[in-house]
């Protein structure tokens, strides 16, 4: 296609090389730049196609060779020093000493002691020494091959023009700072600042604290994310750093700053240090260049963790930059492309072809319908196509005024493709070009990350969904809500659990736990002990008994881990409740007329630690209006606020919520949660019962005419009740079969249990066997037994048995026909 304008036409009849001492030679034109080192490192990303570039020197300490100056993604995620012995076996070492350039891919690496690869990185590392400079140049490419012939004469260029400053002295007091400069401790977070920046931020010189926090208190929400990756240590490489964040204003809307500083390391008794100047950007901003663009863009996609951010990161970098009109960003998955970003996001921005077949939930489409699209993908290389270039509908109404294709390569593949398209006619000139290229590098290794992190995410969210109910039971007189968010700290799985039991008689059982930990043994035990709780609630135990067992049983299992957990076992029907802690927080209850408050629950050591613990019950009481809140540490705690404020919190923001409106009320306790941990919430709210089931007990003495007695007292009880005399004859004949049957075929004591509730009356006998009757599937007629069963079954409207307390009940409904 004659009229299709590629990458490679940038400038014709020149060579990669060739552009880049004309880019180096023209920032040799400008020495007296502060940031002239910066620039110059970043030409490597854009022409020498590196991931970070960084230089060391000498500094303070003659034996060693510290970061001076660096571009690109973080060095913490190739695992390289601030500094290097000189006489070490490092490549910058080796490379100082030696005078000769060292090109070295991941089998090389291993060889160094001291390279510090990450073992989940693939990535080449090339070290040239500066002459006469004393330092060395260093570059990280993530390229499968390595640094290509093109690549690596780039970086000769780069290091012939590299001139290193010297080593920074360390920032003075307050009073020897600049009006626009500051200097932060990365130890402490006291930091000193200029009068200047002080009126920048609208805060006056005795007003201000010393800490870094206050200032960061001032700036957008939204901004927060980038510039902390600035003043965290963690996130940011030796040398300088640039960016623009808003602080909020009075009035009005908020201010752009610009920050640009320089992380210098600590020594002996000195800790590190964030110094720069912060300036009004409202003045500067025409000073931004498209080398600085991706520098911006690679700090932003070091932190996207997901590909949703990847994208954001994307159109935030390149669509108003370059005043394009709109942004797509696929992922290439088995010949299709996946689109995970529209920007704009309305359907009537886009082609009608993409409203039919890509906006959809999952919206993607087979490359084959877009030939010119699979050549630029087959190619590798950033394709350009200007106005009136002939293109398949899919793709023209992308761009009619101009369309950048840029495919993005990671691994060794090819991860998805961005599009750019403008609806005026658009003038590629030759700095864009080489900023789609340097994007499209490291946009492509950015999705290959984050589309691992979220399908491991996913993984992680699947697992944690099976290992919790999957909705609540409708409870009998209450309503109960739970939530559950897991810690954004990382992929691991944690150990919060919460259930919600219902039991014989009107009972319900909340539990809440936490086992220590957050990887798959913590989930996996989580698993385990929350069936053992509903299996040994289930059985009937008190609730001391049924936490004593699970105690028992996570020590028998023998792990290093150990758990906490709340019981609370509430009669629906009494409003009465019995709580048992094992080292977990305290319930929160808050009473009808609003008042709320700790509940001093007396509590046993956690499940796990203890063979011989007690674990002792408290009463509650419940009154219609009742909200009980049971909770995990992570809701209530964090690095910046101790468990016993936080459940002061808890106690207030229970006592403004709507009890009404329960799902309501759990959204706002969790607005604002630390999601360094897992959070569970589980809420109740007690309304009481409309109607109390009738009830009468009798214990079945084993005489020889037991089951006479039983029904006498049955007779009694329904007479009592108003029962109709069908209904009595039927509960008649039930109790007997159940009587005897517990009589002959257990030992033990047995117990027999009448309740009424709406006519339905419920016969149940309980006895100390586990085992429980067979129905037999024919009876002749010789046979001596059996029958008994078949008799309960034909006159009952419904039967079965529980497990109680190590035995069995055998129950059976009755209701008269209309």
């Amino acid at each position: 296609m004659a009229n299709v304008v590629s990458e490679g036409a940038a400038a014709v009849g020149r060579t990669r090389t060739e552009r880049a001492e004309t880019a180096l030679e023209a920032l040799t034109d400008l020495p007296g730049t502060p940031d002239r080192l910066r620039r110059v490192l970043e030409q490597a990303l854009v022409f020498a196609g590196a991931a970070f570039a960084g230089v060391y020197a000498p500094g303070d300490d003659p034996s060693l060779l510290c970061l001076a100056e660096s571009a690109g993604l973080p060095r913490t995620l190739y695992g390289l020093r601030d500094a290097y012995p000189i006489a070490g076996r490092s490549p910058v070492a080796e490379a100082h000493r030696t005078g000769r350039p060292q090109w070295l891919g991941p089998q090389e690496l291993a060889g160094f002691s001291e390279a510090r690869r990450t073992p989940s990185s693939a990535f080449s590392l090339a070290v040239l020494p500066l002459d006469p400079a004393g330092g060395c140049l260093l570059a990280v490419g993530e390229h499968p091959g390595g640094f290509g012939t093109d690549d690596r004469s780039c970086l000769q260029l780069i290091a012939r023009a590299i001139a290193v400053p010297a080593p920074a002295a360390p920032a003075g007091d307050a009073g020897e700072l600049p009006p626009d400069a500051f200097s932060l401790a990365m130890d402490t977070g006291r930091v000193e600042v200029g009068d200047a920046i002080l009126r920048l931020f609208g805060i006056a010189r005795e007003e201000f604290d010393g800490r870094v926090e206050t200032l960061l208190g001032l700036t957008v929400p939204e901004d927060l994310p980038a510039l902390m990756s600035v003043v965290e240590a963690d996130h940011m490489s030796i040398g300088e750093r640039e960016l623009e964040f808003r602080v909020l204003q009075p009035s009005g809307p908020p201010k752009w700053l610009r920050l640009r500083g320089r992380l210098l390391p600590g020594g002996e008794g000195r800790a590190a240090r964030l110094v720069g100047t912060v300036a009004d950007a409202s003045t500067l901003r025409s000073d931004v260049t498209d080398v600085a663009r991706v520098q911006r863009l690679a700090a932003a996609l070091a932190t996207a963790g997901t590909v949703k951010d990847v994208g954001q990161a994307v159109v935030a970098a390149l669509r108003g930059p370059l005043k394009a009109d709109r942004i797509a960003l696929a992922e290439l998955e088995n010949d299709r492309l996946v689109v995970t970003v529209l920007d704009p996001p309305e359907p009537e921005a886009w082609p009608e072809v993409w409203r039919s077949e890509w906006r959809s939930e999952w919206p993607d489409a087979p490359v084959r319908a877009m030939p010119t699209l699979a050549a630029a993908l087959r190619e590798g290389r950033s394709r350009i196509w200007p106005a009136g270039t002939p293109l398949e509908p899919t793709l023209a109404g992308v761009g009619p005024g101009g369309l950048a294709v840029l495919p993005l390569p990671a691994g060794g593949r090819m991860a998805g493709a961005c599009l750019i398209g403008w609806d005026r006619p658009h003038d590629f000139a030759p700095d864009e070009r080489a900023l789609l290229t340097a994007c499209a590098a490291l946009t492509g290794q950015a999705l290959l990350r984050a589309h691992a992190f979220d399908a491991e995410h996913e993984l992680v969210g699947m697992l944690q969904r099976t290992l919790l109910p999957r909705r609540l039971p409708r409870l009998p007189g209450a309503v109960a809500v739970a939530r559950y968010l897991p810690t954004t700290a990382g992929l691991e799985v944690g150990g919060d659990w919460y259930d919600v039991i219902p039991l014989a008689d009107n009972h319900v059982a909340l539990v809440i736990g936490d086992v220590q930990g957050h990887n798959a043994g913590a989930a996996t035990l989580m698993g385990q002990m929350r069936t053992a709780l509903r299996a040994y609630a289930v059985e009937g135990h008190d609730p001391d008994v049924v936490v004593a067992h699970a105690n028992r049983l996570l020590l028998d299992m023998e792990t290093d881990l150990f758990a906490t957990c709340a019981y609370v076992d509430v009669d629906m029907e009494q409003g009465v409740a019995w709580c048992v802690r094992a080292g977990h927080l305290q319930p929160v209850v808050r009473h009808p007329d609003g008042t709320t408050e700790i509940v001093e629950a007396e509590g046993g050591p956690p499940l796990g630690v203890l063979g011989q613990a007690e674990f002792p019950m408290t009463q509650l009481r419940f009154r219609p209006g009742t909200v009980l809140a049971l909770t995990t540490d992570g809701l209530v705690e964090s690095p910046g606020c101790d468990i016993d404020a936080g459940m002061d919190r808890l106690v207030r923001e229970l006592a403004a919520a709507d009890p009404a409106h329960l799902d309501l009320a759990a959204d706002a306790l969790l607005t604002g949660a630390h999601r360094g941990d897992d959070v569970a919430l589980l809420l109740m709210r007690y309304d009481g019962m409309a109607v109390r089931p009738l009830r009468e007990s009798w214990t079945v003495w084993r005489l020889p005419d037991a089951v006479r007695h039983a029904r006498r007292f049955t007779r009694r009880t329904l007479r009592a009740w108003g029962v109709s005399q069908d209904t009595m004859e039927a509960a008649l004949l039930v109790v007997s079969e159940l009587v005897t049957n517990a009589l002959v075929h257990t030992a033990g004591q047995v117990r027999l249990d009448l309740s009424l509730v709406n006519h339905r009356l419920r016969l149940a006998v309980t006895d100390s066997s586990p085992r429980s009757p067979v129905q037999p599937p024919a009876i002749g007629w010789e046979a001596t037994g059996g029958r008994g069963i078949l008799l309960v079954q034909a006159v009952s409207a419904a039967w079965g048995t529980l497990p109680v307390s190590g035995g069995k009940q055998v129950w059976a409904d009755i209701v008269p026909d209309d």
